[in-house]
């Protein structure tokens, strides 16, 4: 009831926002760069941010209809809870008068959760160029009902939506047509973009706990972090804007920094390597996680700990028996569950060392009393994983470079024990 109440008054919610944040951005007027896709839009954004610096403005941990909004008009929520709306009701009528931003470029990443989302947000925002990395069956269960009606798969219904960008823009559309639905989208719309694909392209790709290594045509990047090969798109894309834009690009990334919970690298408890992925999850992200994980070289035993994939709608139970027949490709030493859906759905499809179980907190006991010291282990799922990790570091200074900080989330976590 509490959901559908939500999901009916979101947009005209969102449009009362949006209207203020309008005016305030035609009086800012700056060139706006939209980043979109499904999945690896926040390790662009870092991307862009280190090599643009103060040159931009940047929509930090706002992606939404509310979120781009309140970006614009300078509204922050600090702990994502309901006593703080009276007071974000009020400042839109405030902050539309205050001095806008100096900086010329600003640069929006831009999420479809639902339908309709593309088309509202890219209405206003107008994006001179726009970056589209990919399309996957993230937030599905919302493009159900689109889908059925339209008679198209989901797929298809969230690319359309993620493509009211391009339809948007005026200047530069920079795509990932290795991605078919967005190839077929372009196409089929006759929208002029420049392409980003790996066919043809000399190539190479390096991953150990210390670092990543990619090899694009003629020059080497190297990077402090663990990055999925996918980032080659990132990669590409961030660069044709630098050069769309007219500044030099900096092939070190001197500036960039990895975002919480996308492969960060902690020392644990009894000298383990804790890496966490735990930000979010669907099928095509845990295929990429697991496939980096595969490809670190360890003396010591690696395990995985994944979570439920969530909003999966009518294909949930399809996509978590998907992800039994992903791990089973590769040989870790332990693979530990967490979830109902897990539970049912890919535990049964397994072998070997599995543990499965329904909580955050049953997790933490098991790790706690199953860790001998030395392994290397992933956290990678919904449910609260960064509340299990946050438990296992061995510096908890380290507890504020995990996901999900906001007060909001530490009750929540709290509820289940963490």
């Amino acid at each position: 009831m509490f959901l559908s109440i939500k999901r009916f008054f979101y947009f005209p919610i969102a449009s009362y926002f949006r209207f203020f944040a309008a005016i305030r951005l035609r009086r800012w007027n700056p060139r706006v760069i939209v980043i979109t896709g499904s999945s690896g839009k926040t390790t662009l954004f870092h991307l862009i941010e280190s090599q643009l610096g103060n040159r931009a403005r940047y929509s930090h941990e706002a992606n939404s209809s509310f979120g781009i909004p309140f970006n614009i008009l300078n509204i922050h929520r600090k702990d994502l809870t309901l006593i703080e709306w009276p007071t974000v009701l009020v400042l839109p009528l405030i902050n539309i008068f205050k001095s806008v931003p100096k900086e010329k470029i600003y640069i929006v990443e831009a999420d479809c959760d639902r339908p309709y989302e593309g088309k509202f947000l890219s209405n206003f925002l107008k994006p001179e160029v726009t970056l589209w990395l990919n399309v996957s069956r993230t937030h599905s269960m919302n493009f159900e009902e689109e889908a059925a009606r339209r008679k198209i798969n989901l797929e298809e219904t969230i690319a359309d939506e993620f493509g009211n960008f391009a339809k948007q823009t005026t200047n530069l559309v920079i795509a990932n047509t290795d991605d078919v639905y967005i190839e077929k989208f372009l196409k089929s719309k006759h929208i002029k973009h420049e392409s980003v694909s790996l066919k043809g392209q000399q190539f190479d790709y390096k991953v150990g706990l210390y670092g990543t290594s990619f090899i694009i045509g003629r020059y080497e990047y190297e990077f402090k972090y663990l990055l999925p090969k996918d980032t080659f798109y990132q990669i590409v894309e961030c660069k044709k804007l630098i050069d769309y834009l007219g500044f030099k690009f900096d092939r070190k990334f001197t500036n960039f920094v990895l975002p919480p919970g996308r492969s960060s690298v902690f020392k644990g408890i009894k000298n383990t390597t804790l890496i966490d992925s735990s930000y979010n999850a669907n099928l095509d992200s845990m295929k990429v996680i697991l496939d980096l994980f595969n490809k670190i070289k360890s003396k010591w035993e690696k395990w995985v700990v994944l979570g439920d994939m969530l909003e999966q709608g009518k294909n949930e139970e399809r996509e978590h028996r998907l992800l039994a027949r992903e791990i089973k490709k590769f040989n870790f030493d332990r693979v530990i569950l967490m979830g109902p859906r897990v539970t049912k759905y890919t535990r049964p499809l397994l072998s070997g060392k599995v543990d499965a179980f329904l909580s955050p907190k049953e997790v933490l006991d098991f790790l706690k009393s199953s860790i001998s010291g030395s392994e290397t282990i992933l956290f990678k799922g919904a449910r609260f994983l960064e509340g299990v990790l946050e438990n296992l570091l061995e510096n908890k200074n380290d507890v504020s470079k995990l996901p999900r900080r906001e007060k909001i989330w530490e009750i929540r976590r709290k509820r289940w024990g963490l």
